[in-house]
């Protein structure tokens, strides 16, 4: 016979109970990723630890809360530490959080940062403290696994691009723990018994953050820094950036883009000069003929040549100048004889005398004033009338 029925709070409750006091459930660490992160108001934190086949609901009181050092993102791997509990009124079991720890990569990550903002505002990343690259280099050394796809990729690039230069394969570890210091060693001895090296090229391809973590160590940041020979820091691909990519002269996105980054090419230098030998010898040639000109019309036959062709040119010039002035006083003359002859007939029609001698008179009174009208006059009046053949007296007798 089966056991008597209990209720569905009794049944949580029990098994509540039960995973309290099973000794892995109860001290248990998880691994895997946060997702539906969610901080609420109250303080409490809730999300999801998920894997590639399944997930488990978190929970973190605030009181846990205010004891963990690292920041909470969607996405970052951690490692959380706690107990199993059910929640009786919904049934369902979560993972109740004392403690977390970043995992894998997402500690290296908070290392990566904490390192790249102290070297910051040291100023190991200025643009002020960056060295310009020879423009045209000779020694090149390449700071690299001896092994590695880069260092082939490098020497290549170079070869292809520049048949002058020499390079010098310095052999490191890039990866490991015994990388970083290796590195900076080799930069370091670079820089003291190779004198005749004009440029530096660290790094290496791609490959996890782990992988690449030898290149954002201090001691080779460091190392870095203190170069006096120009560095250019290649490691992983476009998308990877080392605390060394900051802290060198120059970045390149991979190690075949600072081999060309590193040398000019010669195959265009020698293109260049060429055009610039063609261009200075037509330029030779244009002088020269210039000054073969110039020699010639210094020659006294060629100069007497000029003269007397020069004479005969102004000699011509003059002549149309006094051909010209003489036509213009001419039109000016007959201009003004115009209008003087005008400006005569003009006087004459407006001269009294003609216009009596036309058979017109003017009548005067006593005192020498025209009357111009009859019924100024009056009779008895003695008036003089002036004709264009003489003068009479006259007594006005009758006015009509």
């Amino acid at each position: 016979m089966g056991l008597k029925p209990i209720r569905v709070g009794q049944l949580n409750n029990y098994i509540g109970r039960v995973l309290k006091t099973d000794p892995i459930l109860g001290n248990v660490s998880v691994i895997g990723e946060i997702s539906n992160l969610k901080f609420h108001s109250s303080g409490h934190v809730y999300f999801s630890l998920k894997d590639e086949t399944s997930k488990v609901n978190c929970f973190l009181a605030a009181s846990n809360l205010e004891r963990i050092t690292c920041p909470m993102e969607e996405g970052m791997e951690i490692i959380a530490s706690g107990y199993i509990s059910v929640y009786e009124r919904g049934g369902y079991y979560s993972l109740n959080i004392r403690d977390i720890e970043v995992n894998g990569e997402g500690q290296l990550a908070i290392q990566y940062e904490k390192l790249k903002a102290k070297l910051e505002k040291e100023g190991l990343f200025s643009a002020e403290h960056k060295k310009p690259l020879p423009e045209f280099p000779a020694k090149i050394a390449v700071v690299t696994s001896e092994t590695g796809a880069a260092v082939r990729d490098i020497i290549r690039t170079i070869k292809n691009k520049n048949d002058y230069v020499d390079i010098l394969v310095y052999p490191v570890l890039v990866q490991g723990p015994a990388a970083a210091q290796d590195i900076a060693n080799a930069l370091k001895d670079i820089n003291a018994h190779y004198k005749d090296i004009d440029v530096i090229i660290t790094g290496r391809g791609g490959g996890s953050m782990e992988e690449l973590w030898a290149f954002n160590e201090e001691i080779v940041a460091r190392s870095i820094f203190v170069s006096e020979i120009p560095v250019i820091s290649a490691v992983g691909h476009e998308t990877d950036f080392t605390i060394s990519d900051f802290t060198a002269d120059f970045r390149a996105a991979t190690p075949t883009a600072a081999a060309e980054m590193a040398v000019p090419d010669t195959g265009e230098l020698r293109e260049y000069l060429r055009s610039k030998k063609e261009e200075l010898a037509s330029s030779l040639i244009g002088q020269i003929d210039l000054r073969k000109n110039r020699l010639s019309a210094l020659d006294p036959n060629v100069f007497s040549k000029g003269i007397a062709t020069r004479i005969a040119y102004e000699q011509m010039n003059a002549d149309r100048i006094i051909e010209s002035m003489a036509d213009s006083l001419k039109n000016r003359i007959a201009s003004g004889r115009d209008r003087i002859e005008l400006l005569k007939a003009l006087l004459e029609a407006a001269d009294p005398k003609a216009i009596l001698a036309r058979g017109y008179s003017v009548v005067t009174d006593e005192k020498g004033s025209v009357i111009s009208r009859a019924d100024k006059l009056k009779v008895g009046q003695n008036v003089t009338i002036e004709t264009g053949s003489g003068s009479a007296r006259a007594e006005i007798t009758s006015i009509n």
